[in-house]
C-alpha cells in the first residue's frame, strides 16, 4: 500500500507520518519510509541523530543507477539516459517490491531500528550549494516518482511518503501514485486552504483523500475542522508529551504513546487497509502514461532528444502479479 502524507509547512505532517511508520513497524508490517520533502526531517522524526540523518544517501544522486536498473531489458527504452521521472514500466522492465534486496535499495535505503522492528528509509536529499538558483526541487523528487512507477506492493506491506509541503506535489503526477493520501491540517484558515487546493486537484483524478486534524486542543477546534472539511475529516490528534520528548531527543518506547493518539493511528491504518479493495491497476497505469506523455511533450522530448511516447507499452498493465526479470 502506498500512502502519502501532505499538508502545509508546519502542519505536523512529518511527525504524523513518522508516527504512522512507527505504528506499522510495531505491528511487524514491512515498511519503506520515503522523505520526499524539501526539508529533510523524517530521519530525525524516526529517531536518527543529526549525523546519521545527514549521512542518508540522496536518491537524486543515484538517479543513473536507478534508471539503469529499472530499464532492465525493456526494448522500448534504448538507454537509461532517455528515461525521465515519469517513464512507465513495460515488458522487460525491472520492478521494485517492498520486501526484497536490489541495487536500488542497496544504494539509496538505510535500515532504521524502531523498538526492535526495522524499516527502510530513503530520502530525496537536500538542496546542495550547486543547486541554488539553478535547480528545481521537483528534479530531486523525480527519483521517487520513477521508483513509485515501478513499484509493485501488496496489502500487508507499505510505502509511506512524507511529501513536500503545500500544493507543490501537483507539479508532477506523483500525487496520483498513492492508495490513500492523508492531508494533515491544523484548525486554522491556512491549514484548510491547502486542503481545498488538494481536494480540487485530487477529485479530478480519483485520488482518495482524508484529513487528519492536528493540534486540535478544544471543541471549537474540532467544530471548525468539521465545518471546513466535512466528511473528509477522518480523525484528530491532540497534544502529545511523547512527541515533545521525541523532539527533544529523548524518545520513550512507542508503546508509551498516549492511548488516544494510538487509536488515531489505528484509524489511519484501518482506512489505508480498506483502500486495498478499491485498487484499480488499469487506471493507475493509465494515469502513469497520461502524465508521462504530458511531460514528454512539455519538456522531456526536447531534453532527451528522443520521442518519449515510444516508451509506452500499450499492452502492459502494472499489477501485483507482474513479473520482473532478474539481474544478469
Amino acid at each position: 500500500m502506498k500512502i502519502a502524507f501532505v499538508g502545509k509547512g508546519g502542519s505536523g505532517k512529518t511527525t504524523l507520518s513518522s508516527l504512522f511508520i512507527r505504528h506499522l513497524a510495531a505491528s511487524r508490517i514491512p515498511v519503506i519510509a520515503v522523505d520526499a520533502d524539501i526539508n529533510q526531517h523524517l530521519g530525525a522524526a524516526l529517531g536518527l541523530d543529526e549525523a546519521r540523518a545527514a549521512a542518508l544517501p540522496a536518491m537524486g544522486a543515484h538517479l543513473p543507477l536507478i534508471k539503469d536498473y529499472l530499464r532492465g531489458g525493456n526494448p522500448r527504452i534504448p538507454s537509461a539516459a532517455s528515461m525521465i521521472k515519469t517513464t512507465p514500466p513495460g515488458e522487460g522492465s525491472r520492478l521494485l517490491r517492498v520486501v526484497e534486496d536490489n541495487p536500488v535499495y542497496d544504494a539509496c535505503a538505510r535500515t532504521v531500528e524502531l523498538d526492535g522492528a526495522a524499516v527502510r528509509l530513503m530520502a530525496t536529499g537536500p538542496f546542495t550549494e550547486s543547486d541554488l538558483g539553478v535547480a528545481c526541487y521537483h528534479s530531486k523528487v523525480g527519483a521517487v516518482e520513477l521508483c513509485l512507477n515501478h513499484l509493485v506492493d501488496g496489502r500487508a506491506e507499505y510505502v509511506v511518503v512524507d511529501m513536500t509541503a503545500g500544493s507543490d506535489s501537483f507539479a508532477s503526477g506523483m500525487f496520483t501514485r498513492f492508495d490513500m493520501t492523508f492531508l494533515v491540517a491544523e484548525p486554522t484558515r491556512k491549514g484548510v486552504a491547502v486542503y481545498r487546493q488538494y481536494k480540487e486537484y485530487a477529485q479530478d483524478f480519483g485520488v482518495p483523500l482524508k484529513v487528519v486534524g492536528n493540534k486540535v486542543q478544544s471543541p471549537d477546534d474540532l467544530a471548525f475542522l468539521r465545518e471546513e472539511v466535512g466528511d473528509d475529516l477522518l480523525v484528530t490528534v491532540g497534544h502529545s508529551e511523547w512527541v515533545r520528548a521525541m523532539e527533544k531527543g529523548r524518545p520513550a518506547r512507542f508503546a508509551y504513546l498516549e492511548q488516544a493518539n494510538r487509536r488515531a493511528l489505528e484509524v489511519l491504518h484501518d482506512t489505508a487497509d480498506a483502500a486495498y479493495g478499491r485498487r484499480d491497476w488499469e487506471r493507475y497505469t493509465r494515469q502513469m502514461v497520461h502524465f508521462h506523455l504530458k511531460n514528454a511533450e512539455s519538456w522531456g522530448n526536447a531534453k532527451t532528444g528522443v520521442d518519449l511516447a515510444a516508451q509506452v507499452d500499450p499492452a502492459f498493465v502494472l499489477h501485483e502479479g507482474a513479473a520482473t526479470p532478474q539481474p544478469a
